[in-house]
């Protein structure tokens, strides 16, 4: 489709399909009165119909055909006024670039006199071309039969004319060969090459010549030496064979310390806990029995946190290894394509120009431009987010060319002239000064545009917004509109100044009507995997939230690194990138960065079976999304016996199938059969959906655009797949796609994979590869992480819950159960953390304690425990690189978060499972950096119920040191030495919400009243109810009346 076709919006079950072409601010058009070229002065002149020649059909600029063919021929092959390319006309000759057009009107082809012979010489050509490939294939990667079966090596794919291009561009029907077309549709495009129908001249040669077999089996043993032409004289053979990646284990002298520790630390635990159980307080069996139960279960959940850190890893990519591969010099890029997905809400709380930074810096990507394809969903079906995304292609066509020409990073324009850093380093060409000068300009233009849209928007207008033609935006009701979809950069007009092509750039904003399950994110990421099946179909998608931009331009290709390796790649389903923030404070007071969860349980869980999905930076392969189990490895025989004694075995035994067939050698065929073999008894409707052409793509497992008739019927189609009701009945949600049940929808859909079979990959770049906004302000931050954690109990208490799912298959390994269990039971710890952080002020109040005095010996226990700890974390963060003060960070907020946001998530959580009342997804605010004071929001307040239960802690702690204090005062020197033990125990719970008390101060000190008042009152009555039940100590009893009497 091209990209000023216009706006596509319709709904499939209404049978409604609008194409809107005055969307945009008109071209100007000149009169075709006139007969002269603006070129070279000369007439236009006339076609062969006696028509006014029109050189451009976009703008009618006049020029006369030999201009018009000699600019496409020598110039740039665009209209020197509205900078569109220029189509291939009537009579005019073939040039690069046409070879993607429907007509074939041309003189070369109006008599096909020689068309049987040029068909035979073409089709020798063909097959001595497959035969030097297959020949050079399996001499620069063969190994042999076995490994070529378990593990089938991936060349550089060979393009000849029968082999679809797998490019990402929208399909143009040609009219012909499409029975060759859908006769190879099921059959790997890429990157083995076979032969192809018709071409029996090779059969019969590679089936019948006793030399040829000998000699592929040369080639396979290496043995056989190639023709000239098949060995690239630049590249080692060795080099072909090098793995993209390698994995980098943690050095022993870091590693094995640390494993002691934390089977010494459980070791003590034990003691520890044996003790505690073992020796009541029988003055305060209350507060003894809940600090037990308490440290039972913060003892289980580090079981569940740490054993998955027990094998650490490192990696590192080779990208010279890649370009080596599949970019070889003098032919087309042989690296796949990607589909990147961004996803947006609601534009006033995620400024457009925050979305507009993160499609720059995608469209400026160090990658093929013809294979890079942005796809940005508006899930709220807005005409400021469509109208920004308009300016934003614009902008792109300056943007993207100064990005390569000049290599900068990072490619989003308001954090690169943003950076405090020399931007004059490294940089040697005379006209960059100058250059970047302008950019800025431009970029601070494009900046005041895109306000002016926002502002614009500020006040909708009682009839709803009207586009620039006069046709109302079919988005103004917001929860009752049709799909639509508008190409704004594609196969033809999507050139930058310099006429170099860009990536395509797509918007979709999916159909929404009342009484339909729309799901959320969840449902607007799996109508954007269809739409881009349709369109481009991609093998692997990115999917970006809006706030993330692409910091490290050559990120995608560190991730080919691992997906495109012939060795491990097949078996790998996405490959996880660590999330990093901008615009946080130096002391990361609410420990916004989490490096503790990025930079050390991640790199634990890639060396188990690879890290979780976290809901941004994330390269998937389409085939694991679509519920495809990953392909399976030979495996070494079992051991066959004879049933004697000295063998110590059991004969294997043969199942027969009703046919007579042995079953296990039926499930051997059935594992090495076609795809297509595998699902062809499968209801393809029921699991995809009724979509012709979708269903179609998803059996294409390197991509490629599936055969259509025309563009127009493709815009159906994907107008088709975004409809409301596309997904009823269908698996979309339960195993295809992004999984449904949980507002975090990110561990649910990796856990699925998980469970398949997959395994994931970390990927940590010394460049970050992508970074985003956090929110830095107290409120807004206890609403994020009350979001996930209520995800995770949703999750726990679903049929999905990593507690009872995923035993049948036995793909998903123990270590890798264990912390899919501990992200959903996390939130939980809530409960106990609460009792835990009570327990010094009710000590202090009442003057008992939780352990009796304890001896000498009893003593080591707690001495060993609180080293043990200690050592655990300095180990830890040796191995891992993390700060001190990041680690201490994180502690501080594990405490915060899980008497406030936890909290509230397991109370929500269990009303929405017991009582059905459900809860609403907030979008987390991101700010642009346009405020004078990048730190203004760190101290804004803003009044959140989730404030109230650590400030009560914190004020009923502070009144027990008081009151502790107060007492031993009063009571002398003998009751300083218990009185240390409670203080101690108080003070943890201070540090520990310290950063919260700070965020409460704010910036003058001051703490709303609101709090006050609440934490005040809370406080009060806790103590006044304290002191008339004191429930906890054991009440004291007199002398029994009956027998001594009432004077006894």
């Amino acid at each position: 489709m091209e990209a000023s076709a216009g706006l596509v919006a319709g709904s499939h079950n209404r049978n409604e399909l609008v194409l809107i072409r005055g969307h945009e601010e008109p071209k100007q058009l000149r009169a075709l009165s006139g007969q002269v070229c603006e070129i070279c002065g000369d007439e236009v002149g006339l076609t062969v119909d006696g028509d006014l020649f029109v050189a451009c059909n976009e703008c009618g600029f006049p020029v006369c055909r030999p201009c018009y063919e000699y600019e496409r021929r020598e110039g740039t092959q665009v209209c020197p006024q509205c900078k569109t390319r220029y189509k291939r006309l009537k009579g005019s000759p073939r040039v690069e670039g046409d070879e993607d057009e429907e007509d074939i009107d041309d003189l070369e082809h109006e008599f096909n006199i020689d068309d049987e012979q040029n068909k035979q010489q073409q089709q020798l050509q063909e097959n001595r071309h497959i035969t030097e490939a297959m020949l050079y294939g399996k001499m620069s990667y063969g190994r042999g039969p076995e490994d070529a079966e378990s593990n089938p090596p991936q060349f550089p794919p060979i393009i000849t004319s029968l082999s679809r291009p797998v490019s990402g561009e929208f399909p143009l029907s040609n009219g012909h060969n499409h029975g060759e077309l859908s006769s190879s549709l099921h059959k790997r495009i890429h990157p083995y090459p076979v032969s192809e129908p018709g071409s029996t001249r090779w059969d019969e040669k590679r089936d019948g010549g006793w030399k040829d077999r000998m000699d592929e089996w040369k080639s396979k043993q290496g043995l056989l030496g190639g023709e000239p032409d098949d060995v690239d004289p630049d590249m080692p053979l060795d080099e072909a064979r090098q793995p993209l990646s390698r994995k980098v284990s943690i050095a022993s002298s870091k590693i094995n310390p640390y494993r002691m520790v934390i089977v010494v630390r459980l070791v003590v635990l034990g003691f520890f806990l044996h003790y505690r159980i073992v020796n009541p307080v029988h003055d305060a069996i209350g507060l003894w029995l809940t600090s037990v139960v308490c440290e039972i279960w913060f003892a289980f959940s580090w079981i569940l946190d740490q054993f998955p850190k027990w094998f650490p890893i490192d990696r590192e990519t080779y990208l010279d290894r890649l370009s080596l591969r599949y970019e070889r010099e003098g032919e087309p890029s042989m690296l796949s394509p990607v589909d990147i997905f961004v996803s947006t809400v609601d534009p006033l709380k995620e400024p457009p120009l925050v979305t507009a930074n993160t499609v720059l810096s995608i469209l400026a990507v160090d990658y093929p431009v013809d294979k890079v394809s942005c796809y940005v969903s508006d899930d709220g079906a807005s005409m400021l987010t469509f109208e920004a995304l308009s300016e934003t292609a614009e902008f792109a066509r300056k943007w993207v060319p100064f990005c390569k020409k000049f290599t900068i990073e990072p490619r989003a324009p308001e954090m690169y002239f943003c950076q405090k850093v020399d931007y004059l380093k490294d940089k040697v060409q005379p006209t960059f000064v100058k250059e970047r000068r302008a950019m800025k300009r431009e970029y601070e233009e494009f900046k005041v545009r895109i306000n002016a849209l926002v502002a614009k928007a500020m006040k909708v207008p009682p009839e709803g917004w009207i586009m620039q033609d006069g046709t109302p935006w079919p988005g103004n009701n917001t929860r009752d509109h049709p799909g639509m979809i508008q190409v704004f950069l594609g196969h033809s007009g999507g050139h930058d100044t310099e006429g170099n092509e860009l990536p395509r750039l797509v918007y979709v904003s999916r159909e929404k009507r009342p009484g339909f399950q729309h799901h959320k994110k969840a449902g607007a990421m799996n109508a954007l995997i269809r739409v881009s099946a349709v369109l481009t179909n991609a093998p692997f998608m990115l999917n970006l939230d809006c706030d993330h931009y692409i910091n490290n331009s050559k990120a995608i290709r560190e991730a080919m690194c691992f997906l495109m390796d012939p060795q491990t790649g097949k078996k790998v389903c996405y490959v996880q990138f660590p999330q990093r923030f901008d615009g946080i404070d130096t002391n990361d007071r609410y420990a916004n960065r989490n490096t503790v969860f990025f930079d050390i349980n991640m790199k634990g869980l890639d060396g188990i079976q690879g890290p979780v999905y976290v809901g941004t930076g994330c390269v998937f392969r389409r085939q694991a999304l679509y519920g495809y189990n990953p392909p399976k490895g030979s495996k070494r025989p079992k051991m066959v016996s004879c049933d004697c004694c000295p063998c110590f075995g059991r004969r294997k035994k043969h199942r027969f199938s009703k046919d007579g067939l042995a079953e296990n050698a039926l499930e051997g065929e059935m594992d090495n059969n076609d795809k297509e073999l595998l699902m062809s008894q499968m209801n393809f409707e029921k699991r995809f959906g009724q979509s012709a052409a979708f269903v179609t793509s998803t059996l294409m497992e390197e991509g490629g655009v599936p055969p259509s008739s025309s563009p127009a019927a493709l815009l159906k189609e994907a107008i088709h797949v975004i409809s409301c009701g596309y997904e009823d009945k269908t698996e979309w949600g339960t195993e295809l796609g992004w999984i449904y049940g949980s507002i975090t929808e990110d561990i649910l859909t990796g856990f699925k994979m998980h469970c398949r079979g997959w395994r994931s990959i970390y990927c940590m770049p010394k460049r970050a590869a992508f970074k985003g906004s956090a929110p830095i302000n107290l409120s807004d931050r206890l609403n994020q992480v009350l979001r996930w954690a209520l995800g995770s109990v949703e999750i726990f208490f679903s049929r999905h819950s990593p507690v009872w799912y995923g035993y049948k298959n036995g793909h998903l390994r123990w270590l890798e159960r264990f912390a899919y269990i501990n992200t959903t039971i996390y939130p939980f710890t809530a409960l106990p953390l609460l009792a835990y952080c009570t327990l010094p002020a009710v000590c202090l109040l009442t003057g008992k304690f939780i352990m009796p005095t304890i001896s000498t010996f009893a003593s080591l226990f707690f001495i060993a425990l609180f080293i043990s700890i200690f050592a655990t974390g300095i180990l830890e963060l040796r191995w891992s690189g993390v700060s001190i003060e990041e680690w201490w960070r994180n502690e501080q907020f594990w405490v915060i978060g899980g008497v406030s946001a936890h909290l509230f998530a397991v109370i929500q959580g269990l009303l929405k499972v017991l009582a059905g009342i459900d809860t609403n997804f907030t979008v987390t605010s991101k700010a642009s950096n346009d405020e004078e004071d990048n730190f203004a929001e760190l101290y804004a307040f803003k009044w959140t119920t989730l404030l109230i239960p650590p400030t009560t802690l914190l004020v009923i702690n502070l009144i027990g040191v008081v009151a502790g204090i107060s007492d031993a005062i009063n009571n002398g020197y003998q009751s300083w030495g218990p009185l240390f033990g409670k203080l101690f125990f108080a003070f943890w719970v201070i540090v520990h919400l310290y950063p919260f008390l700070k965020g409460l101060m704010g910036r003058q000190n001051r703490t709303p009243t609101i709090v006050v008042i609440w934490s005040v009152l809370l406080a009060s009555i806790f103590s006044l109810l304290w002191v008339r039940i004191d429930p906890f100590v054991l009440k004291a009893r007199g002398p029994d009346v009956r027998q001594c009497g009432i004077n006894c």
